[in-house]
């Protein structure tokens, strides 16, 4: 230690008498030179170490050099930050969160982790942008817009499909998806599951030709592909207002097999028990399912006099005309706004049944047909119900095989019916006199919809030419 103190003395004083000594050899030959010019005189600074004694000095002008040069006082953290990093760290096994004033709340929320069980934050967040985060981690595109704008709605909606998606009848335990009911009975208003998965068929057991005494080689034990049953789960979402399935299996690849697609009678009873216990939804769909008529029958049974139902949505399937007279019978006995069954099997029958409906229904406000066979009998018998119906405003009823005859009655009944605002015949035969007659029809209706109205039309009136050119009329509709 006196080393370290004699050292810096020495080397001061060292210092201090090599410059005296420059000093006195300079004033010499200044001397000896003669007079020189005048020049400011420069009064050096005092030196601060004076002989031996200046060692005191010295140690009190020596300063700490820490190892880490971007230490300082300024980066220690606050008591508040330090606090807020223990809760984040701890979140798991002691939630606080409502107890912090908004502005740490705000920190806390920023700092949790997306992959927090939901047993701690279902009912505990609803900060939109933490659920933005778990969203966003988990499905790289997300469009909120399709669940009301909630981000926490969106997760949870979409959480408890994926669960639905991958269940294993016989092989998951069903509490996987009942025990997330607490938690997300509040926020899932949708359903939207596009994939059923059947049980697993264990191999059969090699036959030997030798048959029971009780029993035939087809009443051998057989595994059955019976999905998961919906009835529990729907009876505890209080606000489902929309179901949307679709019996089948995505991506099965090389293992395709026509069984993983089959809609059985179990699924459809307790499918229809589901959907009639359910008083609060809104819109149910069942698409490419194969429901044939007499399970569209079961299906609409239980929708009769439902209170809430809005729209019904039974396209690609195999619905013939005793499932359309089925869904003319709904009409009368229903809420019914929107029915759509499309790219099925229904003729004219069925379509007749629709109409006789139509005439007398005030819900109906769209009927979409397209891709059936209703040819020119069903077709002229919804055009005849248009001339009373006073409620349909948009009918499809592309690819029906209708031809010059229905596009003719069409274009009168516009004459008379003024709520329709939307008609669709593509992919029919209704030829050029048929095309022409409903261009006229629609131009007259615009034109005198916008006189009584007292606006000034807002089409041009048609031309004189004639609106077609001259052309040979195709024998059929394209494919």
């Amino acid at each position: 230690m006196q080393e370290t103190l004699v050292t810096p003395t020495l080397s001061v004083l060292s210092r201090s008498s090599i410059t005296m000594q420059d000093r006195s050899s300079t004033a010499g030959q200044a001397s000896s030179t003669g007079p020189q010019p005048s020049r400011p005189s420069v009064i050096p600074p005092p030196s601060k170490s004076k002989g031996w004694k200046s060692g005191a000095n010295v140690r009190r002008m020596r300063r700490i050099i820490a190892e880490d040069p971007e230490w300082s006082l300024a980066i220690v953290p606050l008591l508040t930050e330090l606090c807020i990093q223990h809760i984040v760290e701890n979140f798991q096994n002691n939630p606080i969160l409502k107890q912090l004033l908004p502005e740490h709340q705000q920190k806390v929320l920023n700092h949790l982790s997306p992959d927090l069980p939901l047993t701690v934050t279902a009912n505990l967040i609803d900060d939109e942008n933490y659920w933005r985060r778990c969203c966003m981690q988990r499905w790289p595109v997300c469009h909120v817009a399709r669940h009301g704008g909630s981000w926490k709605r969106l997760f949870f909606e979409r959480h408890l499909e994926n669960l639905i998606k991958h269940f294993i009848p016989s092989t998951t335990d069903p509490a996987v998806i009942l025990d997330l009911l607490p938690f997300c009975r509040n926020y899932v208003r949708r359903l939207r599951v596009d994939q059923f998965l059947p049980p697993v068929q264990l191999p059969l057991q090699p036959w030997n030709g030798e048959l029971s005494d009780s029993g035939s080689e087809a009443e051998m034990e057989q595994p059955t592909g019976d999905h998961y049953q919906l009835r529990d789960l729907v009876a505890g979402l209080s606000h489902l207002e929309e179901l949307d399935l679709v019996y089948g299996v995505k991506d099965c690849g090389m293992n395709f097999e026509w069984n993983l697609f089959l809609f059985t009678y179990q699924d459809c009873h307790s499918l229809a028990a589901t959907i009639k216990a359910c008083h609060t939804l809104k819109t149910f769909r069942l698409t490419r399912s194969k429901v044939d008529d007499d399970k569209a029958r079961i299906l609409i049974r239980s929708l009769l006099d439902h209170p809430a139902l809005e729209e019904l949505d039974l396209s690609h399937n195999l619905i013939g005309d005793r499932g359309a007279r089925a869904a003319a019978k709904l009409l009368s006995h229903s809420h019914l706004r929107v029915l759509t069954l499309a790219n099925n099997q229904v003729r004219a029958p069925g379509a007749q049944s629709l109409a006789h409906a139509l005439a007398h229904n005030t819900n109906l406000i769209s009927l979409n047909l397209r891709l059936n066979c209703i040819e020119d009998e069903g077709g002229q018998a919804l055009a005849h119900a248009l001339q009373t119906n006073k409620c349909l405003t948009t009918l499809h009823l592309g690819g029906n095989e209708l031809s010059e005859p229905t596009a003719t009655l069409l274009s009168q009944v516009l004459t008379v019916n003024t709520t329709l605002t939307s008609i669709n015949l593509s992919c029919n035969h209704i030829g050029l006199d048929g095309g022409k007659q409903l261009l006229e029809e629609c131009y007259m209706g615009l034109e005198g919809g916008d006189r009584d109205h007292g606006y000034p039309c807002a089409r041009p009136s048609p031309p004189h030419k004639p609106l077609f050119p001259a052309q040979k009329e195709p024998s059929g509709c394209p494919p």
